[in-house]
């Protein structure tokens, strides 16, 4: 690909945490639109457990693809397989650092977290966990996701508000169903009037997950 059919090549990716050489889990943490690594990073302090390295990478003018993720998937390329392979990217680097995925959570935040949950369900895995908060699968309303492959069990987070201005409830519960249906074992919670951002109960879920992923805190 040119920089033109990839413009997320050689962006950055912020890491925090423990040394991956060191860890014994990773999260990679995607943020929404407008922000950066900083901002999903600022949510280490609360998650709160030093086994993991924490990578987050950054979107191209900080946004990972420029329409809505309801829009038609191909309004949002190149951006949108670029990011893809962002991400993909991130994982491999994590498997050759020696930890298999059912030691890397996936964990967004808005258009991040539309578009971890889309790169898990196309490269489907025993992951340590997939978290979704406030996002869902990328696509127009009446999409069909190919659910070609199998989660075997992994833990897989969806919460979100009722009256998101950016998320139909609809779509969560939706991509909640898609992964239960490919073997993920699926939390998903609709919480009245919480607006557009990240809560207590959320983060102790990604919590539980975490500990799922690595044991407790030594």
């Amino acid at each position: 690909m040119t920089s033109t059919d990839d413009p997320h090549a050689g962006q950055p990716v912020i890491a925090a945490g423990t040394p991956l050489a060191n860890a014994k889990a990773a999260m990679i943490m995607v943020h929404g639109r407008g922000a950066g690594p900083e901002n999903i990073l600022d949510l280490v302090p609360q998650l709160a457990h030093p086994a993991f390295a924490y990578l987050a990478p950054a979107a191209a003018n900080r946004t990972w693809y420029p329409l809505s993720f309801l829009s038609d998937r191909q309004k949002n390329e190149p951006y949108l397989s670029s990011a893809l392979g962002a991400l993909a990217r991130v994982v491999a680097r994590v498997v050759a650092g020696g930890l298999p995925t059912d030691r890397i959570v996936l964990l967004g935040f808005s258009q991040g977290a539309c578009l971890a949950s889309e790169f898990a369900l196309r490269h489907p895995a025993r992951y340590g966990g997939i978290i979704a908060f406030s996002g869902g699968l990328i696509g127009p309303p009446g999409t069909t996701w190919p659910a070609t492959g199998r989660f075997d069990g992994a833990p897989a987070f969806f919460g979100c508000s009722d009256v998101d201005a950016h998320v139909p409830a609809a779509r969560v519960e939706e991509s909640a169903a898609v992964y239960r249906g490919m073997g993920a074992d699926v939390t998903a919670r609709i919480y009245p009037g919480m607006g557009h951002t990240v809560i207590a109960d959320e983060i102790d879920a990604a919590r539980a997950i975490m500990l799922r992923v690595a044991g407790p805190p030594a």
